[in-house]
């Protein structure tokens, strides 16, 4: 496969003060490049697994590195190895489609699509890829949706055959935010494509709505930071909501000096997370601290450019020992984000990504409890 050109003004947006030069951006790129296998699929590091969720990030990474076409083949993948009923499983060996080792399918695993292939078309202007992705995201988008609620929140996965195959109504407070984010930037491709979604506007903000104010609605994972942040991130909590949340648990998460912890109380910090947080401080408006944090895990940067998955800082220990994509992907995307890639900001800023429609619900937004809300 044959790396894109870079376009004008794309690689210097990956250079970050205390974060990224331009050697070392270009070298985090070249690194997540040599894992993608010829088909476009990208594991997490050769020899282990690849999710779709983490492949479309890996993949957004390389758009925002201005690697169109190894993007392109990326979301080829998916495209090629869809499943009838709209889904890929949530896991396969190296990459290869045909040797799946988890046959569940997991409903913020699908929605990620969404999300990659808008940044792609924003980062290339690509129509054609649009048309030929559109009943890909379509049928993703269905899947997903299939296991929405009457709540709003949307339902973990679809079991597999040896398990039952059967739905599991159970939502995740992380995977539903994800959903959220997906959700909208699927609208926004039907919007573009002059193909109106009333269902799919519907179930976002019934979504959205659900996350803001009814948190009885999800397992609680409160241990874990993503549930945290990633209201935030996923678009559903703004302005001083968002900043409520952040500011309530930052100390509970957060170790200066090192980065973002995984769950609590774990004395682990984990790069994914710690560059996602900056994501989200980004969607607030606090670009300093999201920049600080980004500083923070370089000490997760190894040799060849890749980032360690954590760091158990009580016995200071690289743990696990691998280097993954989807830490490198996450940096460079908040890396981006922060340069102002459009693309990027576009896909997680949110301005500019339709909303959906709020429902009419008796709680009025007080969060007052599962009573308040039809279930």
């Amino acid at each position: 496969m044959t790396a894109s050109s870079r376009g004008p003004g794309r690689t210097e947006r990956l250079v970050l003060a205390g974060v990224l030069t331009a050697e070392q951006a270009a070298g985090t790129v070249a690194g997540i490049a040599a894992v993608q296998r010829p088909d476009g699929a990208i594991p997490w590091f050769r020899g282990h697994h690849l999710d779709p969720w983490d492949h479309v990030e890996a993949a957004m990474a390389l758009d925002a590195a201005g690697e169109h076409a190894r993007a392109e083949a990326a979301y080829r993948w998916l495209a090629d190895h869809q499943n009838p009923d709209g889904s890929w499983y949530a896991a396969y060996a190296d990459g290869d489609a045909d040797e799946p080792t988890d046959l569940s399918r997991e409903t913020n695993f699908v929605a990620y699509v969404a999300v990659g292939v808008w940044h792609h078309y924003l980062s290339t202007g690509d129509d054609a890829f649009l048309d030929r992705m559109w009943p890909t995201v379509y049928a993703a988008v269905e899947f997903v949706l299939a296991l929405q609620q009457p709540g709003g929140q949307i339902g973990w996965k679809r079991e597999s055959p040896e398990d039952g195959g059967r739905d599991v109504a159970d939502a995740l407070l992380t995977g539903s935010s994800s959903i959220h984010q997906a959700l909208r930037c699927a609208l926004a491709i039907a919007e573009h494509r002059e193909e109106p979604q009333p269902d799919w506007e519907l179930a976002v903000g019934l979504l959205g709505h659900a996350i803001r104010h009814h948190p009885e609605r999800f397992l609680d994972k409160s241990r874990y930071s993503m549930d945290w942040y990633y209201p935030v991130l996923g678009g559903a909590l703004t302005g001083p909501a968002a900043k409520q949340r952040i500011e309530e648990h930052w100390d509970d998460f957060v170790v200066p000096g090192l980065g973002v912890r995984c769950v609590l109380p774990n004395p682990w910090v984990t790069g994914g997370e710690s560059c996602e947080l900056a994501l989200a401080l980004w969607v607030m408006g606090e670009s300093d601290r999201a920049v600080e944090i980004l500083q923070w895990i370089q000490h997760l940067r190894a040799e060849n450019g890749m980032y360690w998955t954590g760091y158990v800082f009580e016995d200071k220990a690289v743990w696990p020992e691998e280097l993954t994509t989807w830490t490198a992907g996450s940096l460079l995307l908040a890396v981006a984000a922060l340069g102002g890639d459009e693309a990027t900001t576009a896909v997680f800023g949110g301005e500019r990504l339709p909303a959906g429609l709020e429902p009419e619900c008796p709680c009025g937004g007080s969060g007052q409890g599962p009573s308040a809300c039809r279930r």
